[in-house]
């Protein structure tokens, strides 16, 4: 079976794809004379017409229909006490502290009272052993702790 070749003569578009354009002003004959299918007066028919974005004749547009949303407020949001490992170093000098946790912190007011849990991050230096019980700590503070000789449990 002999393959059929493609010449450049055989090309053509698809069936539909193109329409013959639009002449207007051609006489009445050609069913697009008269107003050049622009209507009868008013701004549109005039030439050199732009209406304005969003314009839609004099109507209330529905931009300015639609109300004005501000957002939405998160039904389960949670207040994460977050804190940095030399902050807890100065803590602990301070308050004679061997434990740390969302509650003790609470007492000595270093966090907020709305807090639902704690965060410990990896920033600063921790000289201290001490005992962390956190929600999350990061990789890198629970690396300081151990060094120091301390311990990290998560609650």
């Amino acid at each position: 079976m002999a393959k059929e070749t493609i010449k450049l003569t055989d090309l053509q578009p698809a069936e539909g794809s193109t329409s013959k354009s639009k002449r207007v002003g051609r006489g009445r004959a050609s069913g697009h004379g008269k107003t050049s299918t622009r209507g009868h007066n008013g701004e549109g028919q005039r030439s050199g017409r732009s209406s304005k974005r969003g314009f839609e004749g004099g109507q209330m547009p529905s931009y300015r229909q639609l109300p004005k949303l501000k957002g939405f407020q998160l039904i389960n949001q949670r207040n994460w006490a977050e804190i940095n490992v030399g902050r807890l170093d100065a803590i602990v000098s301070k308050a004679k502290l061997k434990e740390i946790s969302l509650e003790t912190l609470k007492e000595i007011k270093k966090v907020h009272p709305s807090s639902d849990g704690l965060r410990v991050l990896g920033n600063g230096e921790l000289k201290s052993s001490l005992t962390v019980k956190a929600v999350y700590v990061s990789p890198s503070a629970k690396s300081k702790i151990e060094a120091a000789g301390g311990k990290v449990e998560l609650v």
